[in-house]
């Protein structure tokens, strides 16, 4: 694992332009969708009594749709084309369209205003795929969650001033709104002179042949997703939480005024608690993982978007105040519980979609990942409509108010939660082996590069507790297969983890022969596909804390299929609460969170690998430290 914090990523060229141009671009884009979000409520009496909470999740309709439309296509083009010219042409885009959104404001024209907020969704489109493919190609593995928090950190502060600014900037008294569009206008400028700066990215298919037919270009983007499992299965978990987020951001607005009586700047303030949450939960996320991909984070986040999102419901109060400031509905009773809830629902929301959106960057295949965005965007899209719809018809035919609305999609989130991992354990089994490492240990790791990125290899560590497996699972990468003693693979709420990671249970010849034969041939189907094989050769935990001899099955194991093998050491585990040194109720508190280490050495060529070497390498990397 990296040392380095993530923020030192700012000082890459590699990162920081594109980092200026994405966030400058999610800033005027919320200058322009926010002003106009204010218009409507606030300025209702122009709109001929239009339904001032429909007209909001129209806006947002309208934002959304091209993303439904035209991701297909322009997913084709960020795999074909260098990355760089097309971010620089799509901020010449963004200008030509800050100046029609100045006509628009100059003439007080709804429908024109309402088309701008399609062309940004538009460039939206086609800026997503890049955006998004560009990160595995300018970022290294143990980089790429904290680029991504760092992005989505970046993203929702750009929304959160934009937000802030946008309402502002049209409650200034002018003759028309002319600062935004001055805003709007130096900030697309300001983006392309960064975009200028991003180093080339190169093509990943430039051999690919565009379709321009969409429809079914979009089927077969979609395909791209069921490719893999892990990548559907994020896809899907990342497109629903935008069917949530998109169910309470939209509403802030009205929520504001309707709901609690508020003006512009309460609206503001409220949308930047939710985005502070937000970023919040992005940025903590690298900390939480240790730099990994850590989907056990999600089910976490889940959990914590229902909770605080009916909190929010029970929050809310029965009847609104009227021309409530800011500063007066945070001096009422109530107002801290209705701000934790935003800015809680918006951190576990970072918690929920930042490993998701990570993993499905390194799980999708090089060729085609700014398509596999491409049907991400689509997906999304797709539940961002039904989202809107959905509030429309609630807001409106169903006669529910916002904060129903609110209880209503965080009990669907519960019930879309407990479906997905049902389907899916693998989430819910690494949220437990996350919780467990984090609740009992404190764990640094050493030499995780040793283990090779892709191809067959197996993994060798003494055996100090009953839940090893958990923490090397926890710590390395790539998913390892375990091998383990089959009485351990029984230990209630363990067997739910080891079954969902497809450990293998081995036995002694006497014991169960049967058993021991089934583990040799798991053994060998697993190296052959090329995946990563854990062992603990002593073949038993410690009873004293020192290292046994190891076995000979590894021997058996590498004159049948001869793979590299790392040695790696725990290292201060005995002692602590699942090693044998005392019994249960002897234990000292204070090895509950005990500081380990897990070391990694460098990988033993099969032709030198035996018993007694790897034992030496395991010894020597173990050192003192029991």
């Amino acid at each position: 694992m990296s040392g380095r914090s993530q923020f030192a990523l700012f000082k890459q060229r590699r990162f920081m332009p594109f980092f200026m141009t994405m966030g400058l671009g999610a800033f005027n884009d919320n200058v322009i969708k926010n002003a106009l979000a204010a218009m409507l409520v606030f300025e209702a009496t122009r709109m001929g009594g239009l339904n001032t909470d429909q007209l909001v999740n129209l806006s947002a309709l309208l934002f959304i749709l091209p993303f439904f439309l035209f991701s297909a296509l322009f997913g084709q083009f960020a795999d074909k084309f260098e990355k760089s010219v097309q971010i620089r042409r799509v901020k010449l885009l963004e200008v030509a369209i800050m100046l029609l959104a100045t006509i628009g404001f100059y003439f007080g024209s709804i429908p024109t205003l309402l088309g701008v907020l399609f062309l940004l969704g538009l460039q939206s489109t086609i800026f997503g795929p890049i955006k998004y493919g560009i990160l595995p190609q300018v970022l290294e593995e143990h980089e790429l969650v904290g680029g991504n928090a760092l992005v989505e950190m970046g993203t929702f502060v750009a929304i959160l001033l934009g937000t802030i600014a946008g309402p502002q900037l049209a409650g200034i008294e002018v003759s028309w709104p002319y600062w935004v569009c001055v805003t709007g206008l130096g900030i697309a400028l300001l983006g392309y002179w960064y975009s200028r700066r991003i180093p080339q990215a190169a093509a990943a298919d430039p051999e690919l042949n565009i379709s321009w037919n969409i429809p079914r270009e979009t089927l077969r983007n979609l395909k791209f997703l069921n490719q893999n499992n892990t990548v559907l299965n994020s896809v899907l978990g990342i497109s629903w939480f935008w069917f949530f987020g998109t169910i309470f951001l939209v509403q802030v607005p009205s929520f504001s005024q309707n709901v609690l009586g508020g003006d512009e700047n309460l609206m503001s303030a409220l949308l930047g608690l939710f985005i502070i949450g937000i970023s919040t939960g992005s940025l903590l996320c690298e900390k939480l993982s240790g730099g990994q991909v850590e989907i056990g984070l999600v089910p976490l986040g889940a959990f914590g978007l229902t909770a605080f999102g009916i909190d929010l419901y029970f929050a809310s109060p029965a009847t609104p105040g009227v021309d409530v400031s800011a500063m007066q509905f945070f001096s009422t009773p109530g107002s801290l519980r209705i701000a934790i809830d935003l800015v809680l629902i918006g951190v576990f929301g970072g918690f929920y979609t930042v490993p998701l959106y990570a993993l499905v960057q390194s799980r999708s295949h090089p060729n085609h990942r700014s398509r596999v965005i491409a049907g991400l965007n689509i997906l999304n899209a797709l539940f961002m409509v039904v989202a809107s719809l959905m509030a429309m018809l609630v807001l409106g035919s169903a006669g529910l108010s916002i904060p129903q609305l609110f209880l209503l999609t965080a009990i669907l989130n519960a019930i879309v939660a407990i479906y997905i991992f049902t389907l899916v354990p693998e989430f819910l089994m690494r949220f437990l082996v996350w919780l467990l490492i984090h609740l009992f240990y404190r764990v640094r790791v050493r030499g995780a590069d040793h283990i090779p990125r892709d191809g067959p290899v197996i993994l060798a560590c003494n055996h100090v507790s009953f839940v090893d497996p958990l923490i090397l699972g926890g710590m390395v990468r790539r998913p390892v297969r375990f091998v383990m003693y089959y009485k351990i693979f029984k230990i209630p709420v363990l067997n739910f983890i080891f079954r969902t990671s497809k450990a293998i249970p081995i036995a002694g010849r006497k014991e169960d022969p049967e058993c021991l034969e089934n583990a040799f041939q798991r053994i060998h189907e697993v190296l052959a596909d090329g995946d990563v094989l854990g062992i603990f050769p002593e073949g038993a935990i410690t009873r004293d804390g020192e290292v046994a001899a190891f076995k000979p099955g590894i021997d058996k194991i590498i004159t049948e299929q001869p793979v590299p093998v790392v040695p790696m050491a725990l290292c201060n585990l005995w002692g602590s609460l699942f090693s044998r040194r005392d019994k249960l109720y002897k234990r000292r508190p204070y090895k509950l969170w005990a500081k380990i280490e897990l070391r990694i050495g460098p990988a033993i060529p099969p032709e030198e690998v035996t018993a007694e070497r790897l034992r030496e390498e395991v010894l020597r990397l173990r050192g003192e430290d029991r």
